[in-house]
């Protein structure tokens, strides 16, 4: 078959000039999206009965179905491809935080929100609205694993619920159910500690960092968004080889709670200093002292700097925390970062 012939050919020729990768779905996401979107089923297996013509109410195969079938799924696809809203997708992404591949845990989850998408514009949602309900959609099941089990059950289930109720009225449903209060100040906590950098929590995170603007640890300048985007380094507040000498394991000195993003020169400023004697240098440097790490030099700004990396002020009080005790404060502060960034999901607007 001749793709250049057939009616899919003139509604994808734009991908050939796209340069965006953050959303970079294979045949079978394609298809996933396009059926669940159009079908309200998140089981593929559906999608081959149905182009067989299967009647699921007398199990029977009949051609009018197959035939139905065959045009519901040309049309889906025809909506995925369709570079309008395939590209305003993307910016839905970036605009929740999510700017850069790395941090895009699962595709599962950016399936799914492209379906919110869709079905949202097939019900002629309020612009504004929707984008918050599919930023919610994304940052939500990469908190708590919601596709990370058995994906399709849970498509299909989350998309049956949608057209039964409606899609707001289900996504504040799910949120009241899956993000309470105790998940965030308990569950969330815990879930933090992990040494993984590829973890979904950690993702959020960054995440959330990026949404609210926040600058990389000791910078006066840089923002996180684009460490994130130039793979600026991932900092050990405690230094890794110094936690390393008082015989600490990698799963300890490698916690998530224990990372930040920094410039490679503040990184390598630091080196392996304990904190309690590079925090002392910081301390001089904004009482006039010699600037040794970063552009900061008013207290005032190193305290924001502190608070929007979710760093507790006792390490610049006091120099430096017992160890365990940091981690748990951290993990409390990165929890409550991340439950601002989704609070703040719907306050986020994308330019035309």
């Amino acid at each position: 078959m001749n793709l250049q012939k057939t009616d899919y050919f003139p509604k994808m020729k734009w991908i050939a000039k796209d340069n965006e990768y953050l959303y970079d779905p294979s045949y079978t996401d394609m298809l996933r999206v396009a059926f669940t979107s159009e079908f309200g089923r998140g089981r593929l297996q559906d999608l081959v009965a149905l182009l067989s013509g299967r009647n699921f109410e007398t199990r029977e195969y009949e051609d009018a179905i197959a035939e139905e079938s065959f045009a519901k799924l040309k049309n889906g696809i025809m909506n995925f491809m369709n570079e309008t809203q395939f590209l305003r997708f993307v910016m839905i992404i970036k605009s929740a935080g999510l700017i850069d591949p790395s941090l895009i845990s699962s595709q599962n989850v950016i399936n799914f929100a492209y379906i919110v998408y869709l079905h949202g514009r097939s019900e002629r949602m309020n612009q504004a609205k929707l984008e918050t309900l599919v930023r919610q959609w994304l940052i939500m099941p990469m908190l708590t694993g919601r596709y990370s089990g058995q994906p399709e059950s849970a498509f299909d289930q989350d998309i049956r619920q949608i057209k039964a109720v409606g899609l707001a009225e289900y996504t504040k449903l799910i949120i009241e159910t899956e993000l309470s209060e105790s998940f965030w100040t308990l569950f969330l906590p815990q879930q933090l500690q992990t040494s993984s950098v590829n973890s979904p929590s950690w993702n959020v995170f960054c995440a959330a960092q990026s949404a609210l603007a926040g600058k990389g640890f000791l910078s006066s300048d840089i923002l996180v968004s684009s460490l994130i985007q130039n793979h600026g380094d991932i900092h050990h507040i405690y230094p890794r080889n110094y936690l390393k000498k008082k015989g600490l394991p990698r799963t300890k000195y490698n916690q998530i709670a224990n990372f930040t993003l920094t410039q490679q020169e503040i990184n390598i400023a630091i080196g392996d200093k304990a904190p309690g004697i590079y925090m002392a240098e910081v301390r001089d440097q904004v009482n006039g002292g010699k600037r040794k790490y970063g552009g900061i030099t008013l207290e005032a700004e190193l305290k924001k700097n502190l608070e929007a990396n979710c760093i507790p002020l006792a390490v610049l009080n006091k120099g430096e925390m017992d160890y365990e005790d940091f981690l748990s404060e951290r993990r409390t502060l990165m929890a409550a970062g991340m439950r601002k960034h989704f609070l703040n999901l719907g306050n986020v607007t994308i330019d035309n």
